[in-house]
């Protein structure tokens, strides 16, 4: 791609002041190394040198409906005419979180009537913490701590979200994780494959990954555990998506022991699986549920907390004050943007459309990418997808410096209009629901040059 002389001035501005997120700090000496993204229309996105990217990663998981929703712009712009900003510390409330709360529990399972509303999925990770051992101590069990993972999750970047997250290379900055903390093995059937170096047994599998959590408990002990927390399908792991028999093997550990299950669903809720929470899709019931991102597009940030009736009445009845609260949560224009955000999805019958078309077009066009000669396997759930990248497909071998060969690969997809996320050994796709079959094909062509591409450089 060629550079612009404004792309270069913007690149070196960057690099003056601007510290990224999940950056190696040494694009603040190669400013070139940063791509400057300056508009976006409906699944693409244009950089300062006006090319026209494909975003199948739908910006950070989050922006389900596409950019430039007219409807969702003018509720932000009405919003701040009326009242822009005001807090809801302290017995005060308005009307558009009270609107917003009520259309989220309206599509929440049964008995998940309360939310608490945070600014991000990190916060809302936080949130649950407190709010998990607040309960037990309200219980009169206080030794009842400890927050049970997964390895390879990703639960936010906050010092008690990214101990939640199992992912060592986090964990090796800012002295993580905290305290009472614990992971258990996460449902990655590939990987297992790996380990053993031919084709397993997936339903023996999900059942064995499900055991670890039990296998925790019991070394904990039963009384000290509070609560288990995953992902219906980790997305920041590498789209793992688990076993049939996991899930209900793991909702029945919860259960006879006493644990609350906590669905994180700041990925996978709102449309991504084809159901309104893939908690829906496995028909799991968790105790509390977690939500952001897709809640309003991306438009503006909102992340927040689910929580079944009976555990706030525990609360309740303890007589004190959770003493737990953000500048923004409940953010009136915030709240506008998850309103018209949920009123345009029902509108446009999106669901059904993911659930009986795009979903299955995607599902069907995807699986053809096994095809390639660097593809191990290639899954997808909803609008979600993965390719697993290999060395040997027979033998389940991976190529020894896999980051360096997805990140090739991830490079060649930008060059070629396309974004997509390269994570260890693993290419991922996360498209706008809004993607037309014709936007899916394509993704397939761009992504099957861009092996072509990859496999290439390695020869």
């Amino acid at each position: 791609m060629t550079m612009t002389d404004n792309t270069l001035n913007l690149q070196n501005r960057n690099a003056q002041h601007h510290m990224q997120s999940f950056s190696d700090f040494a694009y603040t000496k190669n400013p070139s190394a940063t791509h400057i993204i300056t508009r976006a229309d409906g699944v693409y996105i244009y950089d300062s040198d006006g090319h026209k990217i494909l975003d199948s990663m739908s910006g950070l998981w989050c922006v389900n409906m596409g950019y430039g929703q007219q409807s969702i712009i003018k509720a932000v712009n009405d919003q701040m005419k009326e009242l822009v900003y005001y807090n809801n510390f302290f017995g005060t409330s308005h009307p558009s979180a009270i609107k917003l709360s009520e259309m989220i529990t309206d599509l929440t399972p049964e008995g998940l009537n309360k939310i608490y509303f945070t600014g991000s999925g990190s916060e809302a990770n936080d949130t649950m913490i407190r709010l998990v051992r607040h309960y037990w101590a309200a219980k009169g069990k206080p030794s009842k701590s400890v927050i049970i993972s997964r390895k390879n999750a990703y639960h936010g970047s906050t010092m008690a979200g990214a101990s939640l997250g199992g992912m060592s290379t986090m964990h090796a900055q800012g002295g993580l994780p905290i305290p009472d903390i614990e992971h258990v093995d996460q449902p990655y059937y590939f990987e297992a494959c790996v380990e053993a170096g031919e084709k397993i047994d997936a339903d023996e599998f999900g059942i064995k990954a499900a055991q670890s959590l039990a296998n925790k408990i019991d070394e904990l002990g039963e009384d000290r555990v509070a609560a288990f927390i995953a992902e219906p399908i980790q997305g920041a792991g590498g789209v793992i998506v688990p076993p049939k028999t996991y899930w209900p093997e793991v909702a029945r550990i919860c259960k006879e022991r006493g644990i609350l299950l906590v669905a994180d669903e700041v990925i996978c809720g709102f449309g991504r699986t084809g159901e309104w929470f893939a908690t829906d899709y496995y028909d799991i019931q968790p105790d509390l549920m977690l939500f952001a991102k897709a809640v309003t597009s991306g438009y503006l940030p909102v992340g927040g907390v689910i929580v079944r009736d009976d555990i706030v009445d525990v609360i309740v009845s303890a007589g004190q004050e959770f003493a737990h609260g953000y500048t923004y949560s409940g953010h009136p224009t915030c709240m506008a943007a998850g309103i018209a955000n949920l009123e345009l999805m029902k509108e446009t019958n999106i669901l059904h459309q993911v659930q009986s078309n795009t979903a299955p077009y995607l599902a069907s066009k995807w699986k053809g990418l096994e095809e390639h000669p660097l593809v191990g396997e290639a899954r997808c759930l909803g609008m979600l997808a993965a390719l697993e990248i290999v060395e040997d497909k027979n033998n389940y071998k991976r190529f020894e410096n896999s980051k360096e060969i997805v990140t090739r690969c991830k490079d060649y997809c930008y060059d070629n209009g396309l974004v997509m996320r390269a994570i260890v050994n693993k290419m991922v796709i996360a498209p706008p629901l809004i993607c037309s079959n014709e936007h899916i094909d394509e993704i397939i062509e761009k992504v099957w040059k861009c092996l072509d591409l990859t496999a290439q450089s390695i020869k």
